[in-house]
């Protein structure tokens, strides 16, 4: 079944509280090459199907309700096909590719 991600982060002209906590621990555990860390939220909705009419709600629910457009930014929606299969997979290319 294919799943439906949607990733929010917030606005690059706000302060990240929780990313400002997690850059501070990093460096206090010796890993100082953070300069930044910024955290998000993931929202993964499997569906039967994939259409462009769920896809456009899918669109308005990241806008309306999955995100505060003062604070936040829906910076990706993707559409994972078999995402139990690709997980581990992509994962290490996301790892290769920051």
């Amino acid at each position: 079944m294919p799943t439906i991600v949607v990733e929010v982060m917030p606005k690059a002209e706000l302060l990240d509280p929780q990313g400002k906590a997690v850059t501070f621990a990093l460096a206090r555990l010796g890993k100082d090459f953070a300069t930044e860390v910024r955290i998000g939220k993931r929202f993964e909705i499997t569906v039967d199907e994939v259409t462009d009419a769920i896809l456009a709600d899918v669109k308005q629910l990241a806008d309306d309700v999955f995100s505060n457009s003062v604070i936040e930014d829906v910076v990706s929606i993707e559409v994972l096909q078999d995402p139990a299969a690709s997980a581990p997979a992509e994962a290490s290319s996301t790892a290769a590719a920051l």
